[in-house]
């Protein structure tokens, strides 16, 4: 077995997945030094067929071409299992038992092997057995309604609350994508990717819990669970919606997203959408920024996320429109930048893959295909300073490496022993994390860990309140406790420094030269902890590490709302509401500093991580990949710019009272289709005489008919939910499966949210407590580290620290 380079180097993963989600995840194992095994069947895994973005996501990894239903060639991939640390897999419910493929038999045959199934909805829901196609998950879900989401936002309609400013008039461009009702079917498989992150983190715990126990475990997660991970900001359920500021209007089809089309045609996005800057330097015949133009942070007028704030919106939105068609999308790009406004162009994924900056931080990387020559595709998504990944190589051909590998079990083999220092609570039991991040990305990742059995200390500011009060903000902090410290004083931090000494992380995603003012840089940390592991999180690459970015800004850059919105068919960009940016980095900054402490567990050894929004856009859009030699994409199905789909086989169409969503992947079903629904020649027409023939009949027929008729044929269809997420936290079945969990919330009362995104089969997660109180855990904290109460109640009196009044659980 060759042992590559980087902090996995010496893991053996058997890749048995197809799909997106598993090939993906295991993409990023080899990326960081795993040697990973993709087993295909004979002639290969379809997904060469069906999905550009095989060529990327098989990129590194040995191809073994094995008949797995034959016995001898099973008993090969049976003897690979025996020498392997990681299994993955996501073949429907009941084939690994009939193989002999399940998790006790593989577990009686090697005890340190970690098997990650991945599922269509889990082993415990009643539609359990539902086809796994992203499309159709997101029709069952109700997902694709929640792309721009619901007037009055998801949360009001789950609570059942009047829509807020009903009667607001709204112009025209307001709403982000096309301008039609019903659901909207997006590029991007937001159901995929959040199953593919979510595996990856199973796996790196996994991994992370064997040095301790010995032993490996059973990791399961779905795409179901990614549906749930992907709407945590607006599937939640308060006693008490009407509390200060845990409302607001983000999440509300009718505030404009800050998309605007300039004069040279290109579209920007400027969030949050800032109507004094839009307005101010665009007087003359030229933008001019002058003194009287106020950076965001000292913009009085700036957009909050108040409610009330509609109003502003709608009120300045077609000046706000008018300004940005007079100048051209550069000059209006440095102008944002020299003032400090978050603001990017909309491009193409193949923009982004042709972005030299990207290319040379290795962002992006170029690798000769042994099929199409030199391409270029999404590199390396996070950094580690001791440990850095490297991409291994392109893509095999099938069965490339089947004589090696076979060959390799031939070899003497014997298990690395592991001598276990006792059991485990959870994955990350043992671990101390500082979380001194911002809005989302830093936040969530280290929800992650506190889900996974870190203890999480949150570091917050004294002036913090505001901002937690927001259900933005209970997405990404449950489980942590509070300790609240003004850091521009040097006696506070000094308190961040005694919590220093003691923690095993530190992680934030402030500008770094911010980090550098407040002192808590990594230069400076490491001093005080030598082992320490620091990670940072930012919006961007380097060469833009001066501009301020955001989830919605990340998103525009990779190419993720052009393709989101069908833009190469005419239509607008639009930010999903399930977007991957903000999470997604907090994903990938989560599995760096798990990898990070699994390595410093073996050596000693802490190290500096980096992630960006950015890096994680290009993974989400890491289907497109382009001719290294002309910059040129590849062909592939892209969404028209209404949003139904990408052709008459995939796409959502409307029935006499709902829509159905159609996920045809073969002839075979595509005849089933005439069929089923009487139609003739539907095989032999162009798109867009099917589509209106299949219009046609559909639009005759209740939705349930429609179902009934073509699910009995075997078309992969599914009808589109939209009370979904209004059964989600009174469905019996979610809560006994810990989909959905209900917290205790000081200010909100009784909160329900999203559960637990992996099952484990040792150390399971937890969830350690609510959405945290700013300050709730501040004098405590300091009495455990060894401060005297006189010393407390001095900082509390001058303003250093802040205690406070509101109490609930603490957070473990």
């Amino acid at each position: 077995m060759p042992v590559m380079a980087g902090v996995l180097g010496g893991i053996r993963v058997i890749d048995l997945t197809s799909g997106i989600s598993g090939p993906m995840a295991t993409m990023l194992l080899s990326d960081y030094g795993a040697d990973v095994v993709k087993v295909e069947p004979p002639g290969g895994d379809p997904t060469r067929n069906t999905e550009t973005g095989a060529r990327v996501w098989a990129r590194g990894k040995r191809s073994i071409e094995l008949d797995i239903h034959d016995e001898a060639q099973r008993e090969q991939l049976l003897a690979l299992i025996d020498r392997a640390d990681v299994l993955v897999e996501n073949f429907d419910l009941g084939v690994t038992e009939s193989l002999g493929l399940d998790w006790e038999t593989l577990r009686a045959r090697n005890p340190r092997l970690v098997m990650c199934s991945i599922t269509p909805y889990g082993r415990h829901v009643d539609f359990k057995n539902r086809p796994g196609i992203d499309a159709l998950v997101a029709a069952r879900t109700g997902l694709h309604w929640e792309q721009r989401g619901w007037v009055g936002t998801s949360i009001g309609r789950i609570c059942g609350l009047p829509v807020e400013l009903e009667d607001l008039d709204i112009p025209p461009g307001c709403f982000d994508g096309p301008d039609r009702e019903g659901p909207l079917y997006p590029q991007s498989r937001w159901p995929s990717l959040g199953a593919s992150f979510l595996a990856l983190t199973g796996i790196n715990a996994a991994l992370r819990a064997r040095l301790h126990t010995g032993r490996g475990q059973w990791v399961e997660t779905s795409l179901l669970q990614g549906v749930l991970v992907s709407t945590a900001g607006g599937w939640q359920r308060p006693e008490h919606p009407e509390a200060d500021g845990y409302m607001c209007w983000i999440f509300d089809p009718r505030g404009s997203k800050g998309h605007f089309q300039c004069a040279d045609g290109k579209w920007i996005q400027n969030w949050v959408p800032n109507p004094s800057f839009a307005l101010g330097v665009s007087q003359g015949d030229t933008i001019s920024v002058d003194d009287r133009i106020n950076k965001p942070t000292d913009d009085p007028t700036r957009i909050g996320p108040d409610y009330s704030e509609l109003v502003v919106l709608a009120h300045y939105h077609a000046q706000m429109k008018a300004a940005y068609a007079k100048y051209p999308s550069k000059e209006w790009l440095e102008a944002a930048a020299q003032v400090g406004i978050p603001m990017q162009p909309t491009r193409r994924p193949e923009d982004a893959l042709n972005d030299q900056a990207l290319i040379d931080e290795g962002i992006v990387v170029t690798l000769d295909d042994p099929e199409v020559g030199p391409i270029r595709q999404v590199g390396l998504v996070y950094g580690m300073s001791k440990t850095p990944g490297m991409v291994q190589g392109p893509a095999p051909t099938v069965g490339q490496h089947t004589d090696e590998i076979l060959a390799e079990l031939l070899n003497p083999f014997a298990a690395t022993p592991t001598t276990p220092s006792g059991d485990l609570k959870a994955p990350l039991d043992g671990v101390l994390v500082l979380d001194l991040g911002l809005a989302i990305a830093g936040p969530f990742s280290n929800q992650l860990l506190s889900d996974l059995g870190a203890t999480v200390i949150k570091v917050n500011t004294v002036y913090d309140t505001f901002w937690h009060s927001t259900h933005i903000a209970y997405t990404a902090n449950r489980g942590k406790q509070s300790i609240s410290i003004n850091l521009k004083d040097p006696r506070g931090l000094a308190v961040l420094h005694e919590l220093v000494k003691r923690a095993d992380i530190v992680q934030h995603n402030m500008r770094y030269e911010a980090a550098i003012r407040l002192g808590v840089d990594y230069e400076s940390l490491v001093t005080i902890k030598p082992d320490l592991i620091y990670c940072h999180s930012s919006g961007f690459d380097k060469s833009r590490a001066h501009l301020p970015g955001n989830d919605q800004t990340g998103a525009c850059l990779a190419g993720v709302e052009y393709e989101d919105g069908g833009m190469a068919n005419g239509g607008k960009p639009i930010w999903s509401l399930t977007s991957f940016g903000d999470t997604g980095n907090g994903f990938l900054a989560a599995n760096a500093m798990i990898q990070a402490i699994y390595h410093r567990e073996l050596t000693g050894e802490g190290q500096f991580l980096s992630t960006s929004i950015l890096a994680a856009c290009l993974l989400n859009s890491s289907y497109a990949w382009v001719d290294a030699e002309t910059g040129e994409g590849v062909d592939r199905p892209k969404i028209d710019a209404l949003m139904f789909g990408t052709g008459p086989r995939t796409r959502l169409y409307k029935t006499a009272d709902r829509w159905i969503c159609l996920a045809v992947q073969n002839d075979e079903q595509w005849h089933a289709v005439e069929r089923s629904l009487g139609i003739d020649g539907l095989t032999s027409m162009d798109n867009g005489h099917a589509i209106e023939t299949l219009s046609a009949a559909l639009r005759v027929l209740a939705a349930s008919e429609a179902f009934r008729l073509l699910d009995d044929a075997g078309v992969p269809c599914e009808i589109e939910d939209d009370q979904f997420a209004m059964r989600l936290f009174d469905d019996p079945q979610f809560r006994d499966a810990g989909l959905v969990t209900t917290l205790q919330q000081a200010q909100v009362g009784r909160f329900e949210q999203f559960g637990h995104m992996w099952t484990f089969s040792e150390t399971p997660t937890r969830i350690a407590g609510p959405p945290l109180i700013v300050g709730h855990d501040t004098v405590d904290i300091m009495s455990e580290i060894g401060f005297a109460q006189g010393d407390i109640d001095s900082l509390l009196a001058d303003g250093v620290i802040l205690q406070s009044t509101l109490r609930q659980e603490r957070a473990l």
